[in-house]
C-alpha cells in the first residue's frame, strides 16, 4: 500500500503548540499591572487543579508559563514627576485638533477600550519621556502631537 494512504493517527497532523510570545525587552509594569499578573496566576493555578480534560489542562499549563514568566520578570515603575510621560502617566494631548487622553502601562495591562496603551505601542513610544508643551513626532510628522499635561494615574499606580 501506498504511503500516500496509509494514517497514522489524528496526531500526526495536528499543528504543533509553541509557548505564548513573551514580547520583547523590559517587563515593565505600575503596581496594578504587578497585582493582575499575580491574580492571573492564582486564577490559572486553581483551574489547572480543577481541569479533568487533559487537553484543557495542557492549554492551561500553556498559559501558567506564560503569565508565570511575566510575573516573575515584572519591573515595577516608581510613579513618574508630574509633567513628564513615564509608565504610569495619564496623558492629555493633542492630535490632529483632537484633544485626547490616554494612560500608559506595561504589555499586559494595556487594555485601549479602556484608554490603557502599553509604552511599547507607537503612539506610547512617540509619547514617553516627553514633557507637558513638548511636541512630539508621530507617523511621520515631527509636529503630530502636542503634549498637553502629564501626571500619574492613581488607579495604576495604586
Amino acid at each position: 500500500m501506498s504511503v500516500a494512504f496509509r494514517r497514522e493517527s489524528d496526531d500526526e497532523h495536528k499543528e504543533p503548540e509553541y509557548e505564548l510570545p513573551i514580547p520583547v525587552g523590559a517587563n515593565l509594569v505600575t503596581p496594578r499591572g504587578a497585582r493582575l499578573l499575580a491574580e492571573e496566576v492564582a486564577r490559572i493555578e486553581a483551574e489547572v487543579a480543577a481541569a479533568g480534560d487533559e487537553e484543557a489542562r495542557r492549554k492551561l499549563l500553556r498559559q501558567l508559563r506564560y503569565f508565570s514568566t511575566r510575573k516573575a520578570t515584572a519591573e515595577v515603575q516608581a510613579a513618574p514627576e508630574d509633567g513628564v510621560v513615564g509608565i504610569g502617566s495619564r496623558v492629555t494631548y493633542q492630535l490632529g485638533g483632537t484633544k485626547r487622553c490616554v494612560t500608559i502601562v506595561g504589555h499586559d495591562e494595556a487594555d485601549p477600550a479602556a484608554l490603557r496603551i502599553a509604552f511599547s505601542a507607537p503612539l506610547g513610544r512617540a509619547l514617553m519621556g516627553a514633557e507637558a508643551g513638548d511636541t512630539v513626532a508621530f507617523q511621520g510628522r515631527d509636529d503630530a502631537i502636542t503634549i498637553l499635561s502629564a501626571a500619574a494615574d492613581a488607579e495604576v499606580m495604586a
